[in-house]
């Protein structure tokens, strides 16, 4: 269980297969988010029809509603959400930096206001590594502190060490909870420091040292920083990776960030903005991005985007999407959804046929001549 095995390359991108407890997945790939168990608008066949192999579930909002131990009592996350493919939760480390205002970060752990009801809860990485636990997805993340992208190398390296510490403390936890039950849950660490080589470096250096893992995700990018910055820590840490473990690019999820990741060697993403963006009829196409209210559109017989596969593009025309969009019919929001989702898990797909076979750098840079703005949200 929790096996990885390498394809084929093409440079630094990868093409494998990683065996989890609850199925298979073909990396690269991207992970659909469903923050509160369930990917925002969409069915789970829906998301299983848009090809995902992979969903996330978030820890801290799925502690603070329903509780953990409700989940447990009801199954599990599979069985909560009815997705029986693999998932992945994050450890509520993200919430570190986004609910800034809301959280006091010690050496135990962070300290929370709940942004539901204003109780105060802690999350230590012991607890994060409880909460996980019960909740039973596939892999579990490691409690870590995430900077802003732009932080100081003090603060960098503060969170940095202190992520290195919780590691510790995260393995120690998860390891007694899964005596006797070995293959029931994988855990994976997160490699932080800003955007300071030094900093990575030693982060990686210090992971490394804790392991070994069943796969490595990479942290606090694409929070502020420019993306040439977020591409040059890639191509920083890339040779220093194992090349027999799955490497996860935390939070990141635009397609150009897709074709540009899995290029410096990335396997895993996942991202809110295909959701997000959809439910505010925002689409992206192979001409760029579709602002769906756009007047140019009232009369628009053909497909959102005609190169895409999807149910929505396959059965509706752009004129109706619109039309639902204008008169606040919930439907609207579903079906740019499900295209944005699955328009992510294509260029993950395309990507991997294209490493088999050879024809990867030709495809990347046909690829990104043609995504060009087209709209805007």
């Amino acid at each position: 269980m929790f096996e990885f095995h390498l394809e084929a390359t093409a440079g630094s991108a990868r093409a494998g297969t990683l065996r989890l407890p609850h199925g298979m997945v073909e990396t690269p790939a991207f992970m659909p988010v469903g923050t509160h168990g369930t990917v925002r608008g969409l069915h789970p066949a829906e998301v299983e029809q848009a090809g995902a192999q992979i969903i996330l579930g978030n820890t801290y909002h799925l502690h603070l509603r329903p509780g953990e131990d409700v989940v447990r009592a009801l199954g599990g996350l599979h069985r909560f959400t009815t997705w029986s493919k693999p998932m992945l939760t994050d450890s509520g480390g993200f919430q570190v930096f986004s609910l800034e205002g809301l959280r006091r970060i010690e050496e135990e752990g962070v300290e929370f206001v709940s942004h539901i009801d204003g109780s105060t809860r802690t999350i230590t990485p012991e607890s994060a590594m409880e909460m996980q636990w019960a909740l039973g997805a596939d892999v579990a993340m490691a409690f870590d502190h995430v900077v802003p992208g732009q932080a100081d190398p003090r603060l960098a390296r503060e969170g940095m060490e202190q992520t290195l510490r919780w590691l510790e403390r995260c393995r120690e936890r998860h390891q007694a909870l899964s005596e006797g039950e070995p293959d029931r849950q994988t855990l994976w660490p997160i490699v932080q420091g800003g955007t300071h080589q030094e900093l990575r470096a030693a982060s990686l250096a210090g992971t490394l040292e804790r392991g070994p893992w069943s796969g490595i995700a990479i942290g606090g990018l694409s929070v502020g920083e420019p993306k040439p910055v977020m591409h040059r820590v890639l191509e920083d840490l890339e040779p220093g990776l194992p090349r027999g473990t799955p490497r996860y690019l935390m939070g990141v999820g635009f397609p150009e960030d897709l074709v540009e990741g899995i290029a410096r060697g990335v396997d895993l993403f996942d991202c809110v903005a295909a959701t997000r963006n959809g439910r505010h009829g925002s689409a992206w196409t192979m001409g760029g991005r579709v602002n769906i209210r756009k007047a140019t559109h009232r009369t628009a017989e053909g497909a959102l985007d005609p190169d895409c596969d999807c149910s929505t593009c396959v059965r509706f025309p752009l004129g109706y999407l619109r039309h639902l969009f204008m008169a606040h019919e919930m439907l609207g929001l579903r079906l740019v959804s499900i295209h944005n989702v699955r328009f992510l898990i294509r260029i993950a797909e395309q990507a991997r046929r294209a490493i088999l076979d050879g024809t990867f750098d030709p495809w990347r840079r046909d690829w990104l001549q043609r995504y060009h703005p087209k709209g805007t949200a």
